[in-house]
């Protein structure tokens, strides 16, 4: 096998970044080996001869030669035990790299996070290197960094030969299984909360931009271990964002407004008492959530247009829309 006919392998595949990269990658001809733990899921987006059915710590031992690896499996939640994140997010890495290693795959394109930049204040324009390697705010943010730290560990010891690394911010459209729904939930069950009266900017993708710029980091970028922040390069106001995916709904907008300093003083109680509960139960409200909530946070993404040659192709409105829409359409199936 020629390595222009190798696959790329994209891990998570039956997940919502992951289902879109695959289309996007065979939409522009690039052939997939869809990888994940449901069958069910990657039958959705993949045929059965282009799928792997597998744990990531499965992987080393179901080598096949691919082209690159997306890796797209992760662990996501802004709560958890550090355990679970490590071993989903730190040794399924590892694992990742053990299967690029033996399959002889080119490049590792590793999707991580702008967590990494999670923090107690506004921070407007943030380049890939406004980065705090010692950030604690949650054991997501650590696996995360851990990661990459992991990924260049182990490009200097030459067992991937190229890595890029891409931190796509706040993923929205059909099929979102996270933010959106979180969103609407909060806002159904006691409302929204909104600090300075949601002035504060916030930066979301649209998932398609994502799945494009994934590509692109296939064959461009720095392989000496570049980062890439993706976002829609619309950042809006937080009360804007929410109103308009409210009114999407035909829903009237309910805020509780709050002060940062009381909020944050009580996410810290919260986590306090749930960490001592039976099962650990994720508290109602985080620190991490305040920091992507109560402050503005939006993202330079000036490297990501010049180097990987990114521009967004689905706007955030068109995002909104589809989100929405598949929402409703969702539910008229439960129904």
């Amino acid at each position: 096998m020629s390595a222009s006919a190798r696959p790329v392998l994209v891990t998570g595949a039956g997940g919502f970044l992951g289902g879109y990269v695959v289309r996007e990658l065979r939409a522009h001809g690039i052939p997939v080996l869809a990888s994940g733990r449901d069958a069910q899921a990657l039958a959705r987006v993949a045929a059965p001869e282009e799928t792997l059915v597998s744990s990531l710590a499965g992987l080393p031992g179901a080598v096949r030669p691919v082209d690159a690896i997306v890796h797209c499996a992760a662990l996501s939640s802004p709560w958890g035990r550090r355990s679970d994140f490590a071993a989903a997010n730190v040794e399924g890495t590892a694992a990742a790299v053990s299967f690029a290693e033996k399959s002889g795959a080119r490049r590792f394109v590793f999707v991580s996070s702008p967590s990494v930049y999670a923090a107690a204040r506004d921070r407007i324009g943030i380049r890939e290197d406004d980065v705090d390697p010692g950030n604690r705010l949650n054991d997501y943010i650590r696996s995360k960094l851990a990661a990459e730290e992991l990924l260049r560990e182990a490009q200097r010891a030459g067992r991937i030969h190229e890595l890029v690394i891409v931190r796509p911010r706040g993923l929205i459209g059909a099929g979102d299984p996270s933010l959106v729904p979180r969103l609407i939930a909060v806002h159904r069950r006691i409302g929204v909360p909104l600090f300075d009266d949601g002035r504060n900017l916030i930066d979301v993708t649209a998932v398609e931009n994502a799945a494009s710029a994934l590509r692109l980091a296939l064959r461009a970028g720095d392989p000496a271990g570049g980062v890439y922040n993706i976002s829609n390069g619309d950042p809006r106001p937080f009360r804007e964002l929410l109103e308009g995916l409210l009114s999407r709904l035909g829903e009237t907008p309910r805020f509780r407004r709050l002060s940062r300093r009381g909020a944050w003083t009580l996410a810290a109680s919260l986590e306090g008492i749930c960490r001592a509960l039976p099962g650990r139960p994720e508290p109602p409200l985080t620190r991490y959530t305040l920091s992507t909530i109560a402050y503005a946070q939006t993202l330079d993404i000036s490297r990501a247009r010049s180097e990987l040659g990114y521009a967004p192709v689905v706007s955030l409105d068109e995002a909104l829309d589809r989100a929405v829409a598949d929402l409703r359409a969702r539910a008229e199936r439960a129904a």
